[in-house]
């Protein structure tokens, strides 16, 4: 089984390939999955993009898929972050996956942004808050806490204001995310006992884009390549209205 997943969602292009075994339950967890280790390899490849997304994420997956000596059409399975995030990056990555997965006719996974990041944070008892720059003096974020080995989220995923972040979230929550980086002083200051994460934890990763699609394979839960969308926060901001 092969799986191809993108996020193109933050400054970073991050590409991950699954070359192995169908997932299968942790018989000793039954909430678990994990990767069959018997062969299965896991690729990952992060590019900082900037404002060349366009231009260089198709250049990008060929490379990938050239150093591996597949064709698209060896791919089982298309994955790719839905957001919250950038609004280009958003629609120009959920467009490719979208056009790939149609073009040979494979199953399609959406997989949001915060769910990514959330797994950044391993072994925790504490509340994961991943935390996105929405631009506006906003802030993108979920909770999520551990149920039995499993990152769950316990919230919707949200928009809110600097105020309204610090009485949303809990004490002691644990903090990632490239909002940090305008929102630390204010996070440390009014909320107790947080835990800030640095720099290394605060952009989604390949391996958590295959650990999210290979569990939606063992579930079967696949997306209609017609129907899925980005996660919009912004409806109003992103909607197109007709000329009178």
């Amino acid at each position: 089984m092969k799986i191809l997943g993108i996020d193109t969602t933050t400054k970073f292009l991050c590409l991950g390939i699954y070359d192995g075994a169908n997932p299968v339950r942790n018989t000793a967890y039954p909430n678990r999955y994990s990767l069959i280790s018997n062969g299965a390899k896991i690729y990952e490849y992060n590019l900082e993009v900037g404002r060349s997304l366009s231009v260089l994420l198709i250049q990008t997956i060929k490379r990938v898929l050239d150093a591996l000596g597949w064709q698209v059409s060896d791919i089982d399975y298309f994955a790719c972050g839905l957001g919250p995030g950038s609004f280009t990056g958003m629609r120009v990555g959920l467009a490719t996956i979208k056009g790939l997965s149609w073009a040979v006719n494979r199953p399609l996974i959406g997989i949001s942004t915060l769910d990514i990041l959330a797994r950044n944070v391993k072994n925790s008892n504490s509340p994961v808050v991943p935390i996105i720059d929405a631009k506006r003096n906003s802030i993108y974020c979920a909770v999520y806490k551990n149920k039995n080995g499993r990152m769950e989220r316990i919230k919707s995923y949200m928009l809110l204001n600097e105020k309204e972040f610090s009485r949303s979230i809990e004490s002691d929550s644990i903090i990632l995310g490239d909002a940090i980086g305008l929102y630390k002083d204010s996070i440390l200051r009014n909320i107790k006992g947080a835990t800030i994460l640095d720099k290394d934890y605060w952009y989604p990763k390949a391996r958590n884009i295959i650990g999210l699609s290979l569990e939606r394979i063992r579930d079967k839960k696949f997306d209609n390549p017609f129907d899925i969308k980005p996660i919009y926060l912004y409806p109003k901001e992103c909607q197109i209205k007709a000329k009178k």
